[in-house]
């Protein structure tokens, strides 16, 4: 059969479909051959790091700086000697380990440690053994082959740390003497935006035979448990917008929360105003709030009384809160990172991890605290929150509350922190 031009040009078009549509071997054996991507979890959340880990005669390397400075190590690198220096405070003085790139003895504060495989450099990072982090700094590490995830869970560290004392903490109470400051949720500003000690969830509670609730405070402080007042208010009738735009109501607020702190012997101040910025004009807002907040801190200050502030996430819906200003005005700002989703489960990790980004953004380390709901967290998710709080260094956490710890939950968190009374174990 004779071809036509049209027909070969068919023929043509037919053999250009199959050809495209074909497989090329040489990609498959490529994507075959692609090595799987690993994993760093440091207490159960990733960690980013700057290059893939690598096995060399059956040891794990991981890159050092990434994970050391994640787990509070300071790491300094020496170019002319190719010795990176690593100095750790630790509960039995300062630790320092040197080590250099190719050689496979370290020097732990000045006594040589072999090492299985000796430190190497790949694209400007120092890659060591994983089981280096274990046997040095107390770190627990396990490496599983079949997901290729390293899990480091970050060894135990001092926090400042904060307990929320509120109706039904009675029970929990004996655990106050392992805290920094606890605060006494006992008072807010009403619907009139008067500070009153009644009300239904924030009141000054009944004595419960010779225990009342200014024994409480004063055993707290015998304790070493510094007590603050924690003063509460919320938006949901208006009354916090109320106090803040009426300058006689702040003023006397402000002279209320001052006179209790004076006549119950409180160490320091709580503010929890929530609700602010869901409507209406959020510059004023902030402006507003900052103005109450330099206020109460000029009555404070003079007394020697601290100040702590309760925040809304920066990632949350309330955006009433200007955490630059506040963090200059206050000893410290707790980020309240819970209630994004589902308040009888655990925070989702990413979410937390923003705020706290968001707020270092803005205000130094030193002076965040990560508050950490325990309404919504377990004994199996509490030390993720607080492995965030140790990874970026922060002041230190925020427990809401007494009553809802339990002692699973509080057994785990001494796993992940060295709470003021704590027994020092030697690394």
């Amino acid at each position: 059969m004779k071809t036509t031009g049209w027909q070969k040009i068919f023929f043509m078009l037919c053999s250009l479909v199959m050809i495209i549509g074909l497989p090329d071997p040489m990609a498959s054996a490529q994507t075959a051959q692609a090595p799987a991507k690993t994993t760093i979890l440091l207490d159960g959340y990733p960690l980013p790091f700057p290059v893939e880990p690598k096995n060399v005669n059956g040891y794990n390397l991981v890159p050092f700086r990434a994970i050391a400075e994640a787990i509070g190590i300071t790491v300094d690198w020496d170019g002319k000697t190719n010795t990176i220096t690593a100095t750790k405070e630790t509960q039995t003085g300062l630790k320092t380990v040197v080590l250099q790139l190719n050689h496979n003895t370290a020097t732990v504060n000045g006594q040589a440690v072999p090492l299985p495989v000796s430190p190497m450099e790949i694209n400007g990072s120092t890659l060591v053994p994983l089981s280096f982090f274990s046997t040095q700094f107390g770190a627990q590490v396990s490496w599983d082959a079949n997901t290729r995830t390293v899990s480091i869970v970050s060894p135990p560290g001092h926090l400042y740390s904060m307990a929320f004392y509120a109706i039904s903490s009675f029970a929990e109470r004996s655990l106050l003497g392992h805290f920094d400051a606890a605060g006494f949720g006992w008072s807010r500003i009403d619907a009139n935006g008067n500070l009153t000690l009644e009300g239904k969830d924030f009141y000054w509670p009944q004595a419960a035979g010779d225990v009342t609730p200014q024994s409480i405070i004063d055993d707290s402080a015998a304790q070493g448990t510094a007590p603050y007042l924690l003063v509460f208010a919320g938006d949901g009738t208006g009354e916090l917008t109320k106090l803040l735009e009426d300058a006689t109501l702040r003023d006397k607020a402000i002279k209320g929360i001052g006179q209790l702190v004076a006549e119950k012997r409180f160490a320091g101040v709580v503010l929890d105003f929530e609700g602010l910025g869901m409507s209406g004009d959020t510059a004023l807002v902030k402006q507003q709030y900052n103005e109450f907040v330099r206020q109460l801190a000029a009555q404070l200050q003079p007394n020697g009384t601290k100040l702590s502030l309760v925040l809304h996430p920066l990632n949350g819906a309330y955006q009433g809160y200007d955490y630059t200003t506040l963090g200059t005005l206050a000893d410290d700002l707790i980020i309240m990172a819970y209630a994004y989703e589902n308040e009888k489960q655990p925070e989702p990790l990413g979410k937390v991890d923003q705020a706290i980004k968001l707020a270092t953004a803005q205000v130094p380390k030193s002076k965040l605290l990560l508050g950490i709901s325990m309404g919504s967290e377990n004994a199996g998710s509490v030390n993720s929150k607080i492995g965030l709080a140790k990874r970026y260094g922060l002041k230190g956490i925020a427990i809401w509350r007494l009553g809802l710890i339990g002692q699973p939950a509080f057994a785990e968190m001494q796993k992940s922190v060295q709470f003021k009374d704590a027994v020092p174990v030697s690394q």
